[in-house]
């Protein structure tokens, strides 16, 4: 086992519908399925993380009502450690998940209710647990303020620092060079450098350009395609693995970067830790749901002895 993991972000619940197709503004169609459960990516990459072998501790806020009480039983269904502030008469945030029912692909809207109050104030509450971790990880679906200070905290303890840049948003001056690791997926990478990344020479120029911004490597994931690791000196692709059918592609990217985090925090060298966060990924698509279709770590590791390299 590693050393600890922190991860800040939020828990959403995630209300699922699965459709033939999108319906058109004023239209409403029959759905095929409707389920509700945990979600958000915060909360997602702890759980990914967790059941991948870390010692995971999760920085966040959720509210006191029936979507917190699911939070906090999924955390410890997975073994996540919750660092957690849970004001009076506030709301967990939740998110409208449609899924194409041919192709599992997704589109969400996002309300992350009182995980939207984090500020830097969150981070200074959780202080002592940075002197001793040995990974932070962060996302942007709470302020940017608080995933600032977060990564400034880590920075300055020596804690080995990853940015997962989603939902797409601006980012401070600044903040790129505070990152050991971004993961941004095609359409992220795009906005962070204004280069389409449709091939595998795109993504190098585009993870290129992320590494002339400040950051010390970049890893642009591509879906069925794998993923990419470019430092400067390694630049390597990384292909999916197919672990079955797709059912549903939502939770891909959070169990990515759970386990590539869980894997550096055990010093696992980095192109191996993409490996690793690529098998999980690779599992993750065949089931249905975010948090509940992380894989644990056996079945990775039993994955990645089936595909040597």
């Amino acid at each position: 086992m590693g050393r600890r993991i922190l991860i800040l972000g939020v828990f959403v619940a995630d209300a699922a519908y699965r459709a033939a197709r999108q319906p058109h503004m004023g239209e409403t169609l029959l759905g095929r399925e409707f389920r509700l459960g945990p979600g958000g990516k915060g909360s997602n990459q702890a759980v990914a993380a967790a059941r991948a072998g870390g010692t995971v501790h999760l920085i966040t806020r959720i509210g006191r009502d029936p979507f917190g009480e699911m939070a906090l039983d999924t955390w410890r269904a997975a073994g996540v450690t919750p660092e957690i502030i849970r004001p009076e008469d506030s709301v967990t945030g939740a998110a409208c998940i449609f899924i194409e029912d041919d192709t599992g692909d997704n589109a969400i809207v996002i309300c992350p209710g009182v995980g939207g109050d984090m500020g830097p104030a969150d981070i200074d509450r959780a202080t002592a647990l940075f002197d001793d971790a040995g990974v932070f990880m962060t996302q942007l679906e709470q302020p940017l303020a608080a995933a600032m200070h977060g990564l400034q905290t880590a920075r300055a303890r020596g804690v080995v620092t990853i940015l997962n840049p989603a939902p797409a948003a601006d980012l401070p001056e600044g903040m790129l060079a505070l990152c050991d690791y971004v993961t941004p997926n095609e359409t992220e990478a795009e906005g962070l450098t204004g280069i389409a990344v449709t091939s595998l020479e795109d993504a190098r120029h585009a993870a290129g350009a992320l590494l002339a911004q400040g950051a010390g490597a970049a890893i642009i994931t591509l879906g069925e395609n794998g993923a990419l690791y470019h430092d400067g000196k390694t630049s390597k692709h990384v292909p999916a693995f197919d672990a079955g059918p797709v059912v549903e592609t939502t939770g891909a990217g959070d169990a990515f970067n759970g386990a590539f985090a869980a894997a550096l925090s055990e010093g696992i060298a980095p192109v191996d830790a993409v490996r690793f966060g690529c098998a999980a990924a690779g599992i993750s698509v065949t089931r249905p749901g975010t948090a509940p279709s992380m894989p644990e770590r056996t079945e990775i590791q039993a994955l990645l002895n089936s595909r040597p390299r």
